[in-house]
């Protein structure tokens, strides 16, 4: 009989850095990282849309990868991004993975039918991974059935987690919750703006990028029955959301923004094509930053308090 699969809290989902020359900036990848282990993250998930995904060579994610399963160095759970849509692309993707011995995996599998999906799905839980992750994106509608879902569940050991990004997100939390038992291991990612709503429901971790310490800081309190602080903190943090969650892309400029500005990052620079950032932007942005780094101070005095 399946238990819950043991992931609780923030699980950072992480921007990929680049020096000035458009290479991959390792050293700033591991500070990320090692920041974010510091303060309490729970895991990380790379390379996805947030790490710019489809604009990385293998080799890149390989090596991003390769460096975040080093700096972790077993104090924080790492689910390597396996989110393509061809099938053989995706199967080579995962054996990457692995060799870097990396067998958590998140897959992200266009759903045509039913049988397909199961094909597909079954060739990656045939390989030699320990853990997989659904992907259950949908920006304009309700994403898997939840019947097929359940039967997955059923069906594959392997399948223990589900990342939930559709729309409406909180319905779905609750159905899948229900319909498993509360076994199959729920995460929030885009949706994070609901970050209250979905602990009131019983999400199990959430998939936000930056800002460790005050997202680690909501999921604590909360959990420690403090729901009314937690609810505060949060709220502080809605007109970044608000600004940040206008489109992917300016999520990715933001929070690139935030990680130079932190001193984390030797650039904000994200790869073409992509949205543009122009001076407005750039302008409500550095406003927010401040407001993220006062509140990240106000955390960790809070926390040195307690």
């Amino acid at each position: 009989m399946k238990t819950l699969y043991p992931l609780h809290g923030i699980v950072t989902v992480l921007n990929t850095p680049f020096t000035r020359h458009n290479e991959i900036d390792l050293p700033a990848l591991r500070r990320n990282v090692e920041n974010a282990i510091a303060v309490g993250v729970a895991g990380f998930l790379v390379p996805a849309m947030a790490s710019e995904v489809y604009k990385l060579s293998r080799s890149e994610r390989r090596q991003m990868v390769e460096a975040v399963i080093d700096q972790a160095a077993g104090r924080a759970v790492v689910i390597g991004g396996a989110g393509e849509m061809d099938a053989g692309q995706r199967r080579e993707i995962v054996r990457d993975l692995i060799d870097v011995d990396c067998k958590n995996v998140l897959l992200q599998i266009p759903f045509a039918t039913r049988e397909q999906f199961r094909r597909e799905f079954d060739e990656i839980a045939a390989m030699d991974v320990d853990m997989i992750m659904l992907q259950d994106w949908d920006a304009n509608g309700y994403g898997i059935p939840v019947d097929f879902i359940c039967d997955l569940f059923a069906r594959v050991d392997k399948f223990r987690c589900l990342k939930i990004e559709v729309v409406p997100a909180g319905v779905k939390y609750s159905e899948v919750l229900s319909a498993t038992d509360g076994l199959l291991n729920i995460s929030g990612g885009w949706a994070v703006m609901q970050m209250i709503e979905a602990l009131d429901r019983g999400v199990h971790a959430f998939m936000p990028t930056g800002m460790h310490e005050i997202y680690v800081a909501i999921y604590k309190l909360y959990t420690l029955g403090q729901k009314n602080k937690a609810r505060e903190l949060f709220e502080e943090v809605l007109p970044v959301l608000a600004f940040s969650n206008q489109h992917l892309d300016i999520s990715i400029h933001f929070f690139k923004r935030l990680l130079y500005k932190q001193g984390v990052y030797q650039t904000p620079d994200v790869r073409p094509p992509v949205l543009p950032f122009d001076a407005v932007h750039q302008r409500f942005a550095d406003q927010l930053i401040e407001r993220v780094m006062h509140m990240t101070e106000q955390v960790k005095q809070l926390t040195r308090v307690e």
